[in-house]
């Protein structure tokens, strides 16, 4: 269950992320006030990843989940743009991040 937490987490800290660009620096308030809810539940659920995972696993995995998703809803929702050099470095984070979870006893 440890991994379930650990991965919506990650999804958490994407949605937080995408809420706090349009928040527009937090002058708008629907955006702000969902920026910090989902940082909590986004913190909450990795508290609860870590009382079973190791602190360095679950952090790594935890920004991993939360970078390469950021990248890709910016390209997805915001129309932002990769060079195929950076696709060849997101796809290296999630081989790591999956390297990880494999290779972690819990």
């Amino acid at each position: 269950m440890a991994w379930v937490y650990l991965v919506v987490a990650g999804v958490f800290e994407v949605v937080w992320a995408v809420l706090m660009k349009r928040s527009s620096g937090f002058t708008k308030f629907g955006p702000t006030v969902g920026t910090v809810a989902f940082m909590v539940a986004s913190f909450l659920l990795l508290s609860r990843a870590m009382k079973v995972l190791p602190l360095g696993v679950s952090y790594a995995v935890w920004v991993g989940i939360g970078a390469v998703g950021s990248v890709l809803a910016g390209v997805w929702l915001l129309g932002e743009r990769l060079s195929p050099a950076q696709i060849a470095f997101l796809t290296l984070i999630g081989v790591g991040i999956v390297g990880l979870q494999v290779t972690t006893r819990t």
